[in-house]
């Protein structure tokens, strides 16, 4: 007897590999699977302007890096400065090093999406708010009155991206709606958002992940949940991850990623008496090993 829905997946044609330099962007799930690669030592860039959860801002946020970010783009708001394309991470007191910061995380988008063999985007929502008539990626809790809220059309989600793909064709595209439920938005609202990015990412062609389906349909009980049962709980985020991995990683790939995982958690391993004889044994160990993969692997740090 089969007591739940399994979400069927086609291995993809194209594979990733060490050899694969990867940009994530998108959604906080675009951060939980972007840790993910940095737990294998892959060579990946997470999300340069910080967490974006909407299509328009994604995509702004490449078309931006193209340019300079003028100064009418930051906001003064409760003793900071703002960017209303970036995470509030790249907020601060100081005018000058908001900018530079902001700079940076644009610098860094535009060289990972050069050297990208493989782009990951995660859309998270469908609605998306709106200052002076521009989509905005964070509010910063200015006054509500300060923007208008809506919902992006499906017609629009494809218009603003099939340029963005189809001026980079060279590039493995993986597109998958975020699991996580905007419930702020309304329980209904967050499902016809979900609809929306759903029939955009259909619409666009490309490779599609199904993280939401594996969520609502394989991983659909509460315990799947973290303690705000919004977000996926760490069980979730490995499941799911595990199903990309069989998804896009070939056999040989899947054993370098256990090695190297290995290696992650030994660095990562807190020693209990690290003067002890066994703790420096442990350590001269693993720095030989480290040594050793740094050859093979040369960005492992």
């Amino acid at each position: 007897m089969k007591l739940y829905t399994s979400v069927e997946i086609a291995p993809s044609a194209r594979k990733i590999g060490y050899g694969d330099k990867i940009l994530l962007l998108g959604s906080c799930f675009a951060d939980n699977i972007g840790a993910k690669f940095a737990e294998h030592y892959f060579q990946a860039t997470i999300n340069p302007l910080g967490t974006l959860y909407n299509p328009a801002s994604i995509a702004l946020s490449i078309t931006d890096s193209q340019h300079s970010i003028p100064d009418s783009r930051l906001i003064y708001h409760n003793g900071l400065w703002h960017s209303m394309m970036h995470h509030g991470t790249f907020s601060g007191k100081d005018k000058a090093a908001v900018q530079a910061r902001c700079m940076e995380g644009y610098e860094r988008l535009q060289r990972a999406l050069k050297e990208a063999t493989t782009v990951i985007v995660t859309f998270g929502t469908a609605w998306v708010y709106e200052m002076d008539g521009q989509v905005v990626a964070n509010c910063h809790k200015l006054p509500a009155n300060r923007f208008t809220r809506r919902c992006l059309a499906v017609d629009e989600i494809v218009e603003m991206w099939q340029p963005i793909v189809a001026s980079m064709p060279d590039k493995h595209w993986i597109f998958t709606v975020s699991p996580i439920r905007h419930v702020k938005d309304g329980l209904h609202a967050n499902q016809v958002s979900k609809a929306i990015l759903l029939q955009a990412v259909d619409e666009l062609g490309q490779s599609y992940f199904p993280s939401y389906e594996i969520m609502m349909d394989e991983l659909r009980d509460y315990r799947f949940y973290a303690e705000d049962m919004v977000h996926p709980s760490q069980v979730a985020v490995e499941y799911i991850w595990q199903r990309f991995v069989d998804t896009y990683m070939n056999a040989d790939t899947q054993l370098e990623m256990r090695t190297l995982h290995q290696l992650w958690r030994d660095c990562h391993h807190q020693l209990l008496h690290s003067d002890s004889l066994e703790a420096k044994r442990f350590l001269q160990s693993l720095h030989e090993r480290k040594s050793k993969y740094q050859k093979i692997y040369p960005w492992i740090d």
